[in-house]
């Protein structure tokens, strides 16, 4: 026998969503009422969910299976009519996202923090994400945030755990409860989309391939496709079991963190490809034998290449960049004729461009990739058109690389991360650069002469929304570019980004070390900035 439960309650401070959800340390989240004040207010937000069908799923990390139990219970008690559930409470963000589409369900949480460490002293994250299947709004999410300070109850069925461990239907009160293969509708998704065949071919050629899923969401999604479905070899996909810590690891896609898998790409007897996705599914890292990817030239790349696979033999409607991803794919639009909109970070912002059909790929230099698939970067899509790509080229990663900058020029591009930085420090040294942006235009710095200065604000040209204090762009003249912004996706302190870029032309200068190419621009960050005084910090704690 199962009874609604009315809980009084207090407002929590501090529950405001960032750019992709509620993101805290898991024993925040594990605290009196946390979970459930954070959810009660998403019901609250969104006008309530009574009669609505929801999907659920998380990538698996510490705390994931005991909150899907809560969601479901408040599912329950505030009168869903449905919840369609990843089986084990697993589903990849991309794949949510899918599922909430394809079955035309109201909305759906995902548990995740993405690409930030797990475990008990981990972080833990909860993200509602709207019928289109992409984040809410902000529209939606200051809703919800406002109906955080203002909760006094909440209501939660009491019931025992509902068994996740197999597919099927269960009822929960008056609630039905769908727990589906957290694969299939994805991987259905994905032959829909690809050239299977080509790609199948590829690998049966000899064609070699490591794909490190870091313990996290994706590796089941990985091997199925990959392994059995494309025929590439057993052990392609490593790290292939999620675990609630990540192995202790760091589930983000970059260089420092993925070591293993960028030592063996630029080893003796590296595989032709590696790729790698993070904690929840949504990111990616691309590499060739000795010859790394940004995710700046990896959009650029995809949207150059685009008519080589089915679903965009036809063209692309328009691309779409976060403002602090490099100006590469910029310059591909241009030679294609269509538009590239520069958002805000944060993939909300894609949402509209996609649903009103004026984008079809999409990007960010914090290594996610995407298009109108889904309202979602994805991981493994992105890995699967590079495959598409390379079957069809018949080339290597750095020989498709060189030809690109060829066509189109180099990008060089960096992003230097000073992490838990005093957040009245950030604050103050964002300030200081924002008082000079007046000022600048016309000046030189660090032997480079200043084009424009703003703090770049977005105009949504769907809705006529605005969103302001989106980060702070300095452009030079020659195409050079610094942005400084706060991230939104840390759990403590403020997290510096400082993104660099400079254009480059001359073929004989396309083999630079990065760090040395854009040796000017940091020169001028530092001296525009004062990082090291204002933060303390001799040097960025991590540079992709």
């Amino acid at each position: 026998m199962t009874h609604i439960r009315t809980v009084p309650t207090e407002p929590i401070e501090g529950q405001k969503p960032g750019t992709s959800g509620l993101r805290k340390k898991t024993p925040v989240f594990q605290g009196h009422h946390y979970l459930e004040n954070f959810i009660q207010s998403i019901w609250n937000g969104i006008g309530g969910v009574e009669g609505k069908t929801l999907v659920l799923g998380g990538d698996g990390r510490h705390f994931n299976s005991q909150a899907a139990q809560v969601v479901l219970r408040m599912a329950a008690a505030s009168g869903a009519k449905k919840v369609i559930v990843g089986e084990r409470a697993l589903l990849s963000t991309p794949a949510a996202s899918n599922l909430i589409r394809k079955r035309g369900a109201d909305g759906g949480i995902i548990l995740s923090a993405s690409h930030n460490p797990g475990g008990p002293e981990g972080d833990f994250g909860v993200k509602y994400n709207a019928g289109n299947g992409g984040p809410a709004p902000e529209a939606i999410t200051d809703k919800i945030f406002e109906a955080t300070k203002t909760i006094t109850e909440f209501k939660i069925l009491d019931s025992q755990d509902v068994g996740l461990a197999g597919t099927g239907t269960v009822m929960l009160g008056d609630m039905e409860i769908e727990i589906v293969d957290p694969v299939a509708d994805y991987a259905e998704l994905m032959k829909e989309i690809f050239d299977f065949d080509a790609i199948h071919a590829l690998f049966r050629s000899g064609f070699s391939m490591r794909f490190d899923a870091m313990h996290a969401v994706t590796g089941p999604y990985a091997r199925m496709i990959l392994e059995e479905e494309l025929g590439a070899g057993p052990g392609t996909v490593i790290n292939a079991i999620p675990l609630p810590d990540f192995g202790k690891g760091h589930p983000d896609p970059n260089p420092i963190w993925a070591k293993t898998l960028m030592d063996e790409m630029m080893g003796d007897h590296a595989p032709d490809f590696g790729a790698a996705s993070d904690g929840d599914g949504d990111r990616n890292m691309i590499v060739g034998k000795h010859c790394y990817v940004t995710p700046s030239d990896s959009l650029a790349v995809l949207a150059a290449n685009a008519t080589l696979v089915p679903a965009y033999a036809g063209g692309l409607k328009g691309v779409a960049r976060s403002m602090p991803t490099s100006g590469a794919v910029d310059r591909v639009a241009e030679g294609l004729g269509i538009d590239c909109y520069a958002t805000p970070t944060g993939w909300k912002f894609f949402g509209n461009l996609l649903d009103a059909g004026r984008a079809t790929l999409c990007g960010e230099e914090s290594a996610g990739t995407g298009s109108d698939h889904v309202r979602e970067k994805d991981g493994l899509w992105a890995v699967l058109f590079w495959l598409n790509v390379l079957a069809k080229k018949h080339c290597s990663v750095a020989e498709l690389m060189e030809d690109h900058w060829k066509a189109y020029g180099r990008n060089y591009y960096s992003r230097h991360d000073y992490e838990g930085v005093d957040s009245d420090a950030a604050s103050a040294l964002m300030d200081h650069v924002r008082a000079q942006l007046g000022t600048l235009p016309g000046t030189a710095v660090a032997g480079m002469t200043v084009a424009s200065a703003e703090e770049f604000a977005y105009d949504d040209p769907v809705d006529g929304s605005r969103s302001e204090k989106q980060g702070l762009q300095i452009g030079f003249e020659g195409g050079a570019r610094l942005v400084l912004r706060l991230s939104g996706t840390g759990t403590e302190g403020a997290t510096l980004r400082v993104y660099l870029e400079k254009v480059e032309t001359d073929p004989t200068q396309f083999a630079l070390d990065p760090q040395v190419a854009l040796a000017p621009v940091i020169a001028a960050a530092e001296a525009i900035a004062g990082i090291k005084t204002r933060t303390g910090r001799s040097e960025p704690d991590v540079i992709t």
